[in-house]
């Protein structure tokens, strides 16, 4: 399958794009919880007593606006340095990703969720819910993103300095009428323990061909960087079913589903995190 139908790396690129787009650039803030609405594009949940600082909300809105316009320079203008990931992205492998996605994807839009805020010795900690979606325009068809990713933030002097991505899931769909999936997978395994993984096409069978492949790897920057090959197999079924087990050793790992059928195709990866 030719990789640009179905570009694999898009599925690991979409986890970087909520860097960035969450709580931060606010150097004195008060222990709080969002309490009530705020301007759009951000949005609040789980109400408390009080409402975050109008410059948090206001920096919300700016870096959503920028990441939405493809503004690499005013993306990374807000993080530090020394900036690390869990999935071991430096500041400088960072940029070069979001430069090469939004080369493949430039109408990527931004809307970020602020879910709760704390101070910090020398800044504050968030954790933001970032909704990216966008398409990518082909001779043959068009690819439609959505992604979804829940990040805790370390911030200090108005800049990031560390990120957990703690859940993710991403999808692309192409065609007149690509195959809506369920998906069965647990958020969190421990080392060594064994899980389902299930994708089950909703609209029946009926006398409809699937072509389909379940993929495993593990989160990190090679695999941000490179894409995995595509190899489909047929299906008997109306999905896959498949189980897993977790090696002992193990880090966090991207699950994906790939599904084809005559009018489209769904492939979704999910983070199946692993217990520390």
């Amino acid at each position: 399958m030719d990789n640009r139908l179905l570009p694999r790396r898009s599925l690991n690129f979409l986890a970087l794009l909520c860097i960035g787009l969450s709580a931060g650039w606010v150097q004195s803030a008060k222990a709080q919880t969002p309490s009530s609405p705020t301007p759009a594009p951000v949005t609040q949940t789980d109400p408390q007593t009080s409402s975050p600082p109008p410059e948090l909300t206001a920096a919300l809105s700016q870096i959503d606006a920028a990441a939405s316009q493809g503004d690499l320079r005013g993306v990374m203008q807000f993080y530090s340095r020394s900036f690390t990931s869990s999935d071991g992205l430096t500041r400088s492998t960072l940029e070069q990703t979001l430069a090469d996605l939004w080369r493949r994807y430039p109408d990527l839009t931004y809307r970020t969720t602020l879910e709760s805020w704390e101070p910090q010795a020398e800044g504050f900690s968030t954790v933001t819910t970032t909704t990216i979606t966008g398409s990518y325009p082909d001779d043959r068809r068009d690819l439609k993103l959505t992604a979804t990713i829940t990040a805790r933030q370390q911030f200090a002097n108005n800049q990031i300095v560390q990120q957990e991505i703690l859940a993710e899931r991403s999808e692309l769909n192409s065609g007149q009428k690509p195959p809506t999936l369920t998906i069965n997978l647990p958020e969190q395994v421990a080392p060594g323990q064994s899980f389902d993984f299930d994708a089950v096409v909703a609209e029946p069978l009926e006398e409809q061909v699937l072509l389909g492949m379940a993929l495993e790897e593990t989160v990190s920057v090679e695999n941000y960087l490179n894409p995995a090959p595509i190899e489909l197999e047929l299906l008997t079924s109306g999905g896959l079913f498949k189980v897993g087990e977790m090696p002992k050793d193990a880090s966090d790992r991207w699950i994906s589903a790939v599904i084809v059928r005559y009018d489209g195709i769904t492939a979704v990866t999910q983070r199946l995190r692993v217990e520390q």
